[in-house]
């Protein structure tokens, strides 16, 4: 055999058994299949964990409960129990951090008071997690900067849990309102509330959060922003009161009123209470008024407007469901979220500057 052509059988050789020394991992590779599920973490399992986000990731179709984040033992064991979560995927707030070390969790979904939001989704966003944020995204502003930063710098989504913009009905009103079928939007009215009779709640504790404006005022706060399709530039005027001072104390509120300015003088006037049960949305166009009641319900929402009646019926959880499904799809597929964190920065923003307009009596600018 000549020089060259032993060369080339050893070139061969070695060729071959570098195919045969690499198949294993080039067919481990090939065979390896890219998630098609997102796996979720609830960190809190309060009411709306325990009662619609569990349920409804039992409905979804793109993302599943995978873990568990919980203080309580009893709830661990429950939750276990009941939707067989196996026991390296249950976590406490103590161990949280070690989350970072499961790929069974893709997306951790903060559903605790919101004093505690920016600390774990920071810590979320640092383990390397996808996060999910129930509203009101934070306590202030600046929370809410340091929580987009933190994920940004992380690389990692974030989503506020607005789930009335994945929801049927009210992207059709918003669809009529930015596509000006009616009109240019002369004036807005919206409420949300509903009679809270708990005296040691969250939501009553200054410190964690309470007061109705970081809670359903949101929801207001949203129809008027939503209702118009612009940003406010002011804050015209604002009042918080009780009937409660015994429950809402230290000037908590129970009730807050609001006049927002947006461009071009519109209007929007918004109203939330823990005091009495009104929902609704009313949109004053050129040609006509949309009327939304309920307007954020989980039920659903039911629109009226001189073009006809706008609903979709479905059943609880849907709304819930939807938003989870729409999130775990942006994941999936490497696309922004329907609702990033600066959407819930906006409303964050507002809820700031209306108690800054209520204690000072004044006009605020935006």
């Amino acid at each position: 055999m000549s020089t060259v052509s032993r060369r080339r059988v050893i070139k061969t050789i070695a060729a071959g058994g570098g195919i045969l020394l690499l198949s294993p991992q080039i067919i481990l590779t090939g065979t390896r299949r890219k998630k098609d599920k997102i796996g979720v973490a609830l960190v809190g399992l309060g009411y709306y964990s325990t009662d619609l986000l569990a349920p409804a990731l039992l409905q979804t179709k793109h993302c599943y409960l995978a873990g568990i984040v919980t203080g309580t033992p009893a709830k661990a064991e429950a939750w276990k129990q009941k939707y067989n979560i196996p026991d390296k995927n249950i976590y406490n707030y103590q161990n949280f951090d070690t989350i970072a070390n499961n790929p069974d969790i893709d997306v951790v979904y903060v559903v605790l008071p919101p004093s505690m939001h920016k600390e774990y989704v920071i810590r979320a966003a640092n383990a390397g997690k996808h996060v999910w944020c129930e509203k009101p995204m934070a306590m202030t502003e600046a929370e809410c900067s340091a929580m987009i930063k933190a994920c940004q710098t992380n690389k990692k989504s974030l989503a506020i849990g607005y789930r009335l913009h994945h929801e049927p009905n009210t992207q059709e009103w918003r669809r009529i309102v930015k596509e000006k079928q009616l009109g240019k939007v002369i004036k807005v009215n919206c409420a949300a509330g509903y009679r809270d009779n708990r005296t040691d709640h969250w939501k009553q504790k200054k410190e964690m959060g309470g007061g109705v404006l970081y809670d359903m005022g949101v929801y207001a706060i949203q129809g008027a922003r939503l209702g118009t399709n612009m940003e406010p530039v002011a804050i015209v005027s604002a009042q918080t009161s009780t009937t409660r001072p015994e429950i809402y104390k230290n000037g908590l509120d129970e009730t807050t009123i609001a006049t927002l300015e947006f461009p071009g003088g519109v209007m929007a006037n918004i109203k939330t209470s823990f005091g009495e049960n009104v929902n609704f949305l009313d949109i004053t166009c050129e040609k006509g008024e949309i009327k939304v009641q309920p307007y954020s319900s989980y039920n659903g929402q039911k629109a009226t407007s001189p073009l006809g009646t706008i609903h979709h019926p479905y059943n609880i959880p849907y709304q819930q469901a939807k938003q989870m499904d729409d999130d775990a799809i942006s994941i999936l597929e490497k696309k922004p979220m329907l609702v990033p964190g600066e959407e819930g920065l906006r409303d964050i923003r507002i809820v700031e500057a209306i108690y800054k307009s209520a204690a000072t009596k004044q006009r605020v600018s935006l």
